[in-house]
């Protein structure tokens, strides 16, 4: 894991040891944003920068032609290679994809998305208009646990760069289409270039949800020696091919129940049952492909809710996956890998919600990227921060925190009366989400990463008037004037 945080920027340097420029100046640059954005996150670019120096600075790095987004990362992708060699048991890789939007007056400059309806015309008939942005498809490293390592990979691209791949598709059999002239060969690059970064690739279990879906997925997994848990939605055929994998598994029983918490979105949780069927069964490849790929021997879990609920959905996962499943309990872990895969989306969510990404003003795709992988960097170090705390309550504070920061916290928040235990992690995370404005009441659900990203903010700002304060206080001792604290006026009088 992480080494105690002494300093803020001994962190900024472990973590982007692994970027190289051509120009060892912009490794500094990038070491600077890091800290600028981190400290202000949310902030627009010339607020985090300070002055219109530092500021300027930024734009020419964002823009430098030399600065890349795999430049950036890179560094990052070796730190989360080294905590995940830190740690034993298997590792899910969680891959998702997410859109950045954004208003420009020369769309063209940044890419589009896709399509959305505008208002009627005179005739009734709705209009598309072309919705600028940019997708990042990522693949984010956690334990069994939830405890998030880092990044293992990340694309970024825009619709343009796959023009004519639906044209294609009105033609033919969308399974017909090679995978290579695909958006989806992003879910094969990125499995791919994890296992390279890992090193371990069976140790690695992919989790994608029904969009990863794909034949050649599995196959790519097979040659590569390594695992996945995938949502599926395609009835496959199977067996000697007269079959479906969905009337395969019609036939077999129940052969577990498992309970489940079931959030309702207003705060409020049900509690739930659902039949767990799982089988080993031979999945044939899609007919236009059988002469490319071979049959697989996959297992189907499938986990239904055992009553029709009101106001919601029942739940009805089926998932495929190539790691054996003898046994409910293996189906149950299973089910909670796949789970998981919400976390990757809370990770977005901090990208968006917390570091704004779709607020930026830059005007190219590329320079946008070059930001939105700083933002990459930035984010996970929140949600590390939300995690480690719950997994590891009691670990010491300089895990994540700074002495600067712990003391900052005493005085600001204070410590509970009659409190006589040794400070621990989770104490001091509960203070920052308390800055971000949560409660810490007794009933209250475990701190989220809203409240730590905007305490977190307010600790970086307090930091600073602190730091003020010692240094004039240094300055009046070295005048050889008294300095009373911040609680009076500031009376000073001559000791000379």
């Amino acid at each position: 894991m992480d080494g105690g945080a002494t300093d803020i920027a001994a962190w900024i340097d472990r973590e982007l040891a692994g970027s190289r420029f051509s120009d060892e100046r912009l490794g500094k640059r990038l070491r600077s944003l890091v800290h600028q954005l981190g400290s202000s996150i949310g902030s627009p670019l010339p607020l985090a920068c300070g002055d219109w120096a530092s500021a300027k600075a930024a734009y020419r790095f964002l823009s430098n032609g030399d600065v890349r987004e795999d430049q950036i990362l890179a560094g990052h992708f070796s730190a989360t290679a080294e905590r995940i060699r830190a740690v034993e048991g298997p590792i899910l890789v969680l891959q998702d994809t997410t859109e950045f939007i954004y208003k420009r007056s020369r769309p063209e400059d940044v890419g589009a998305i896709g399509f959305a309806p505008m208002a009627r015309g005179p005739g009734g008939h709705r209009k598309l208009h072309t919705v600028c942005g940019l997708l990042m498809h990522s693949s984010l490293a956690v334990t069994p646990e939830g405890l998030p390592l880092g990044l293992t990979a990340a694309k970024f691209w825009s619709r343009s760069k796959f023009k004519g791949t639906t044209a294609l598709k009105r033609h033919i059999n969308p399974t017909r289409v090679p995978i290579e002239v695909k958006e989806s060969i992003r879910w094969l690059e990125n499995m791919s270039q994890s296992n390279a970064l890992i090193g371990d690739p069976a140790r690695c279990v992919h989790i994608g949800d029904r969009e990863n879906d794909i034949y050649e997925f599995f196959c790519r997994a097979f040659a590569e020696g390594t695992n996945f848990v995938v949502r599926t939605c395609v009835d496959r055929l199977a067996g000697n091919g007269s079959h479906t994998s969905n009337a395969e598994m019609a036939e077999f029983s129940i052969k577990g129940l498992h309970p489940i918490t079931v959030p309702l979105g207003n705060g409020e949780v049900e509690e739930t049952t659902v039949g767990i069927r799982f089988k080993a069964i031979d999945v044939l490849p899609p007919i236009g492909k059988q002469k490319r790929y071979p049959p697989l021997r996959l297992t189907v879990i499938h986990a239904q809710e055992r009553t029709n609920p009101e106001g919601r959905k029942p739940i009805d996962w089926r998932l495929i996956t190539n790691l054996p499943v003898k046994t409910a309990v293996d189906a149950i872990e299973k089910l909670d890998w796949y789970a998981m895969r919400w976390k990757v989306e809370v990770f977005h969510k901090i990208l968006k919600s917390g570091c704004r990404a779709e607020d930026a003003k830059l005007r190219t795709a590329d320079r946008l990227v070059n930001l939105i992988a700083i933002f990459c960097v930035i984010s996970w170090r929140i949600f590390w921060m939300t995690m480690i705390s719950r997994i590891a309550p009691d670990a010491p504070p300089t895990l994540v925190f700074t002495e600067e920061e712990c003391k900052i916290l005493d005085d600001v928040v204070g410590r509970p009366v009659g409190e006589t235990s040794a400070p621990t992690l989770a104490k001091y995370s509960d203070s920052v989400a308390r800055l971000g404005g949560y409660m810490a009441r007794s009933h209250d659900p475990p701190r989220g990463n809203n409240v730590m990203w905007r305490g977190w903010k307010r600790l970086m700002d307090i930091s600073i008037g602190y730091r003020l304060a010692v240094q004039s206080c240094g300055q009046l001792k070295a005048t050889g004037l008294a300095y009373h604290g911040p609680e009076g006026l500031g009376e000073q009088s001559a000791t000379n």
